[in-house]
């Protein structure tokens, strides 16, 4: 399944159903043991949020990240293996269309 996300303020964004499952969970529109979110909005008044949470899950993998390095280098082991792609990389197409569109007062929809 795909998620694609449409707003007349911007061209449409396509997240493959893990990515864009976690980005609908960072910022509040499905919790982790909900099914799928076929449908939703993310409304303009909304999105000041949206952008806050996904600031922050960037933010706080990125923490991880450096702590579990210098942990791995305190105990001379190997270093952790993290994802190819960070979720900064993936949810900055998301931000931008967030940030685009509440400027715009466009909302964002999926699944219709």
């Amino acid at each position: 399944m795909l998620y694609k996300f449409k707003s007349k303020g911007t061209g449409d964004l396509i997240m493959l159903q893990p990515n864009g499952r976690r980005m609908l969970q960072i910022i509040g529109k499905i919790s982790a043991g909900d099914g799928d979110a076929d449908k939703g909005i993310i409304l303009p008044e909304q999105m000041p949020a949206a952008l806050a949470a996904l600031t922050t899950a960037v933010a706080q993998e990125a923490t991880d990240r450096k702590a579990a390095l210098a942990r791995a280098l305190e105990r001379n082991e190997t270093p952790p293996r993290f994802e190819a792609i960070s979720l900064r990389q993936r949810a900055l197409p998301l931000m931008e269309m967030l940030q685009r569109c509440e400027k715009a007062g466009h909302a964002i929809v999926w699944g219709v």
